[in-house]
């Protein structure tokens, strides 16, 4: 398969799972200990093609058989995920981790959207995912051709994990639980490209939070104490380091 096919194979794929996200975005992004949503945003309960947690979120209660969107909107989510998966095919080859990267793209975009909505990073979501990167990555370290190493992404995402642990003992308010998590399976698939990754990814993390931070102080729409949700700056920082060191492997 020619790298242009490739590339173009992860892009329909990214925008297909992308597409399928709006729902799952709106059920999850709901206040810490609130249950997630079982309705449209006027009380209808969600049934019929509103049922489940993939795909658009019509409310046909609202306007009859062809139903009437909320939530958030398909192309946004569709486009970011096909930008994504092309990119890290790009940069991945044929590889087999590619198939894992590929696969955790879309879960990394609806972390991303949730977290950015309501600070919340779901527990269902964030657990499963490092446990499936390891899975994974441990399949394609089988495999024929792959260049990481299985050990040091579960080093890594026990480093990270420890780490991150660390910080929310210091700072709870500044770094929450589900951020510890998260950064569990972040380690793992940094960890997978050696230590260089993973303290790449680590620190285009904090570098690009501290960023958006510093714009929206000198904006004047936040303070020194205002909290920001950090899970989308954790994800894109471990989607740098990503790129950098499935490149240069």
């Amino acid at each position: 398969m020619s790298d242009l096919v490739l590339i173009l194979v992860a892009a329909v794929w990214g925008v297909a799972a992308g597409a399928l996200l709006p729902r799952a975005v709106y059920r999850f992004a709901v206040p810490d200990e609130e249950p997630w949503r079982e309705a449209c945003p006027r009380g209808h309960p969600m049934g019929g093609r509103a049922r489940g947690w993939v795909g658009r979120t019509p409310c046909e209660a609202c306007a009859g058989a062809a139903g009437v969107p909320y939530g958030p909107r398909v192309l946004p989510l569709a486009t970011v995920t096909g930008l994504l998966c092309a990119v890290l095919a790009a940069a991945t080859g044929t590889r087999p981790e590619l198939g894992v990267w590929l696969l955790l793209a879309p879960v990394g975009v609806l972390l991303a959207a949730v977290d950015l909505r309501v600070r919340r990073l779901p527990n269902p979501l964030t657990l499963p995912l490092a446990a499936a990167a390891l899975v994974l990555l441990g399949l394609a370290a089988l495999a024929p051709e792959h260049a990481g190493d299985w050990t040091t992404a579960l080093l890594g995402s026990l480093a990270l994990g420890v780490g991150y642990l660390v910080l929310h003992l210091i700072n709870p308010g500044g770094m929450g639980l589900g951020d510890v998590k998260l950064a569990l399976g972040a380690g793992a698939v940094l960890g997978w490209y050696g230590w260089p990754t993973l303290m790449l990814g680590t620190f285009a993390g904090f570098l690009l939070g501290a960023l958006y931070g510093g714009v929206l102080v000198l904006a004047r729409r936040a303070d020194r104490k205002t909290a920001i949700p950090f899970g989308p700056f954790l994800i894109a920082g471990a989607f740098l380091g990503l790129l950098i060191g499935a490149y240069t492997a």
